[in-house]
């Protein structure tokens, strides 16, 4: 197999696993899967179909590169653009480690296609939904969703999804299209 057929298989062989989000956002009140709840059960199914991970930090982009163990010349790769973090009572060094987290946490988001369960899960039940208000939360993930994309199709369908739980709301729906439009002249 190819290094295109592998990882369809490693992200089919992924979404059979039952796995817990133990991630919690109190302000906007829902759970997310962090790093640790998906990374080494995502490792193992790599392991088994043939296919080893890198991920690399540079001044400008984030890359995680897929390679087909059996043929290492054969890789895609994932980008991302560089943040930056600043966090309340943390050194320089410490907002670099929450940047790299978070950047390896969405990468791999991007990878095994996991990013509506984080953006759609994200306020099941909330007062703010019942209102008819979007949630904060929920919105601000839809964004990092739309910023981690790697194809015009993905960002496609996570705008459509995004922009019809903006609920009307003109604000969130500018901030989806600007999200966006960014994104699609970064894909071009």
């Amino acid at each position: 197999m190819n290094v295109y057929q592998k990882l369809n298989e490693a992200r089919a062989k992924f979404h059979t696993k039952a796995l817990k989000k133990s991630g919690h956002n109190k302000f906007a009140g829902y759970n997310y899967f962090e790093l640790g709840d998906f990374v080494i059960p995502a490792i193992e199914i790599f392991n088994e179909v043939g296919l080893t991970s890198i991920i690399r930090f540079g001044k400008e982009i984030a890359e995680f590169i897929v390679v087909n163990t059996e043929k290492p010349d054969e890789i895609i790769v994932f980008t991302s653009p560089m943040s930056s973090a600043a966090l309340k009572g943390c050194h320089e060094v410490q907002n670099l480690g929450a940047v790299q987290t978070y950047l390896s946490r969405y990468l791999w988001v991007s990878v095994l296609h996991i990013v509506e369960h984080d953006a759609l899960d994200a306020t099941t039940g909330s007062k703010a939904v019942e209102e008819g208000t979007p949630d904060e939360g929920k919105m601000l993930d839809y964004i990092a969703a739309i910023e981690a994309t790697i194809t015009l199709d993905e960002l496609k369908d996570i705008y459509i999804r995004a922009f019809a739980d903006c609920d009307g709301n003109k604000a969130w729906q500018t901030k989806m299209i600007a999200a966006t439009n960014a994104k699609k002249k970064e894909l071009k």
